[in-house]
């Protein structure tokens, strides 16, 4: 007998097995569900000293990221600056030294008490400006009362005078009003404003001449812009203020007033879920105003905060205070801007920032997902810059040119709003189940769970992402559809009881240490 007939009368009556009938179903690699970047913290050093020190020691003090202290340390620079000073980069560009900064940070995170410390120096200064501009505003509010009262007896008595006289008198009664509307009265200077309605924000732009910064500790204005009181969005006064393009503002009973250049700062905290809702304001995206902020998300130190934390000290705090007061009284009263230039080596690293910038914009490129956002980043450099340099130097720092080391450090921090920026518009529009499924697929790779019910990764997961077992649902799906999960078929039911629990195995990738 040959081997072939051999080997074949040994495998008859045998049916060829099949490995999955034995292995089960082969896994395939699996999808990621997305890219979850590892975030850069802020970077302090980055910072004039005295304003990085203040920075650190209010992050220690209230125990949070030092991201919620920086995002807002540029935006009081900004406030203090007030629009007063642009940058010229090269040729017409010019950049104003305002910045919207949003940081999403869920409650419970101290938010306030950050704000309040870091703003507290410009609540005291402003407070002085209004002392200060006293005399002159009752000045200017008695000069114009008697100019409208001479203005109006005018008016009067060219009204009963006789033929003869009546052209003479209205002239001058002309003339006396004419006199009285062109009175100035200035308004009671405010530096800050807080969740405020556009038509307010415009008010208060064309009565603090052009200027005015929103700080808070909340959210609200989104859905202010979003149109909660008008019904229908109205971000006209935010896209301009960040801009700097002419408003025209018409007030009800007086004549429209011209801002030619509004300078607005915006710094902001905001629960995560907000930020994520302001792509979907209508029209929003489609006009620029998600591409116009500086994001920042941290990761929270609830949980995990020193409870006996270093206290601000006393020296780091008295600095911080006087010289943000300086510059902001030195720079409240100026009526034009001035202009930031900068040195060679200041123009050679910007320009190479661009060009990195630029090679990162095409199709493929780690910046095309944000091009909206990343066509600002430039922008962006030259404005932090300009910040940087007026807090870096506490004697006339307009006298002289932003340096290529302070251009170096405005990169780096706009290197990390970039890195921020990816994550915050992959969430804007990413599938709301992705957060979840990534919290359960983290929970599968830690505990190397090979097969479970959905009723017992529900009683091991966190109920403040879970509340209720249907939130599991969408997430299961998202990872059985990127191939995480498979479900097994259930055991056959006996009795009355409750019905048995989807079971499902889990990826080998997860089990695997």
């Amino acid at each position: 007998m040959s081997g072939a007939s051999v080997s074949s009368d040994l495998w008859e009556g045998f049916d060829i097995l099949d490995p999955e009938s034995i292995t089960g179903p082969v896994w395939d690699e699996p999808v990621p569900v997305s890219a979850r970047r590892d975030l850069p913290g802020f970077p302090v050093d980055a910072l004039p000293s005295w304003l990085g020190s203040m920075v650190g020691a209010v992050a220690e003090e209230t125990q949070t990221p030092a991201d919620l202290a920086g995002c807002l340390a540029l935006a009081v620079i900004a406030t203090a600056a007030g629009g007063r000073a642009t940058v010229s980069v090269r040729g017409h560009w010019r950049e104003p030294v305002t910045i919207y900064t949003a940081v999403a940070l869920d409650p419970g995170n101290r938010k306030s008490a950050v704000f309040s410390l870091m703003t507290q120096p410009l609540m005291a200064v402003e407070k002085t400006l209004v002392e200060l501009s006293g005399p002159v505003r009752a000045e200017a509010e008695t000069a114009a009362r008697l100019a409208k009262a001479a203005a109006d007896k005018a008016a009067a008595r060219a009204a009963n005078a006789d033929a003869e006289q009546r052209a003479q008198l209205t002239a001058e009664a002309v003339a006396l009003a004419q006199a009285a509307e062109e009175i100035h009265v200035p308004g009671k200077p405010q530096l800050v404003a807080d969740d405020v309605t556009p038509e307010s924000l415009a008010t208060l732009l064309a009565e603090q001449d052009g200027r005015i910064s929103v700080l808070s500790p909340e959210g609200g204005i989104f859905d202010i812009i979003a149109g909660r009181y008008s019904g229908a969005p109205n971000m006209e006064i935010f896209l301009k203020g960040h801009a700097g393009d002419m408003v025209r503002v018409n007030r009800q009973g007086r004549d429209s007033q011209h801002i030619e250049a509004p300078a607005v700062t915006m710094g902001l905290a905001v629960q995560p879920e907000v930020l994520e809702s302001l792509g979907k304001i209508k029209g929003a995206d489609g006009r620029g105003l998600p591409a116009r902020f500086l994001y920042a998300m941290p990761d929270s130190l609830v949980g995990r905060r020193n409870l006996t934390p270093d206290l601000i000290p006393d020296h780091v705090s008295t600095t911080y205070t006087q010289r943000l007061a300086a510059l902001t009284l030195e720079m409240a009263g100026w009526s034009e801007p001035v202009t930031l230039t900068l040195s060679p080596g200041a123009d050679a690293v910007l320009l190479a920032y661009q060009h990195g910038t630029e090679s990162r914009l095409g199709r493929g490129g780690t910046l095309a997902p944000i091009v909206k956002w990343a066509s600002k980043r430039d922008g962006a450099v030259a404005r932090i810059a300009g910040l940087l340099h007026l807090a870096s130097h506490a004697d006339q720092p307009w006298t002289r040119p932003v340096d290529a080391d302070t251009m170096n450090a405005a990169t780096r921090v706009v290197d990390y709003f970039t890195d921020h920026a990816l994550t915050v518009f992959d969430a804007m529009g990413a599938d709301p189940a992705q957060d979840a499924a990534h919290t359960v697929l983290t929970h599968l790779r830690d505990t190397a769970m090979g097969e479970f019910t959905k009723r017992d990764l529900f009683r091991v997961l966190p109920r403040g992402d879970f509340p209720a077992m249907a939130d599991l649902t969408p997430a299961l799906a998202l990872l059985e559809e990127h191939g995480w999960v498979r479900p097994q078929p259930l055991p056959p039911r006996t009795g009355r009881g409750r019905p048995p629990s989807p079971r499902y195995q889990a990826h080998p990738a997860l089990t695997t240490r």
